[in-house]
């Protein structure tokens, strides 16, 4: 009989001597209930934990932390790079200047001391950002694409996203997977990816390994596989031995995902 493709559920790990690496993640009948977006958004939110304090980017990242807050972290400290700290906005902000922001935050401070003292001092544990283009170091490009002088594309910018990069305790990237964007190496290196720990995608989750000193594939989410995870990037991705299961997004957590989701825009 053929070999058959080795296969995981949710939740499951395969490793050890004897065993054969998961390369691929079943979805069982019924439970393809959500969207890729949603998986990734919710194995992103797993990532923080309760009473951390967290620099949130625009966009996916401040989806899931939001998620987050509203779930299994509610002390999780929000901060924005406008100068809210502790916010707790009831609709998804538009931008860092969003008004719910300062009208949810527990203090409102200036840019300067949002850097200066909070970030720059040590004081966040964990920065949550987004990238354009991301090469194996966990290097980001949100600059431009092509050369700086003629680009294809001129991106928003940095931003804050070079001091987030290098002063929190530690970075992850919330990044949907595509050779794109997962590059050799970034055209323009807008933040250095050396405290870039983990990279939430849609097919799964890369972690920092130190001694290869690049990104590996260590978790596949519900449908995806090795080969998909392999052909959405734009380097020979290593895969390590002991592959994890993402688990399934619970009912509550897809609920108030949806919620959350359904306020975008309205806060302004």
């Amino acid at each position: 009989m053929p070999a058959r493709t080795p296969i995981a559920t949710p939740g499951s790990r395969v490793s050890g001597e004897g065993t054969r690496r998961v390369t691929r993640v079943e979805v069982g009948v019924g439970d393809a209930g959500w969207t890729a977006d949603e998986m990734m958004t919710v194995a992103a939110a797993r990532q923080l934990r309760d009473g951390e304090v967290c620099f949130v980017g625009i966009g996916l990242p401040s989806t899931a932390a939001n998620l987050a807050r509203r779930t299994h972290a509610p002390g999780l400290v929000l901060v924005y790079e406008s100068g809210t700290i502790g916010a707790k906005p009831g609709a998804l902000p538009l931008s860092i200047g969003d008004g719910e922001l300062a009208e949810t935050a527990d203090a409102v401070v200036s840019v300067p001391e949002i850097f200066n003292y909070w970030l720059q001092a040590g004081r966040i544990d964990v920065g949550f950002l987004g990238a354009a283009e991301l090469d194996r170091r966990g290097d980001i490009n949100t600059t431009v694409i092509g050369p700086y002088e003629a680009p294809k594309v001129r991106l928003p910018g940095a931003g804050g996203a070079p001091e987030i990069a290098a002063s929190c305790r530690r970075v992850v990237v919330v990044v949907r997977q595509s050779p794109r964007t997962f590059v050799e190496r970034v055209g323009f290196r807008t933040s250095t990816g050396e405290r870039v720990t983990t990279v939430i995608t849609d097919l799964g989750v890369l972690e920092r390994d130190r001694e290869r000193d690049e990104l590996v594939l260590t978790q596949l989410h519900p449908g995806a596989s090795v080969d998909a995870a392999r052909s959405a990037t734009g380097w020979d991705l290593h895969v390590a031995d002991d592959v994890v299961a993402t688990a399934h997004p619970t009912s509550n957590e897809l609920a108030v995902l949806r919620q959350l989701e359904a306020t975008n825009g309205t806060a302004a």
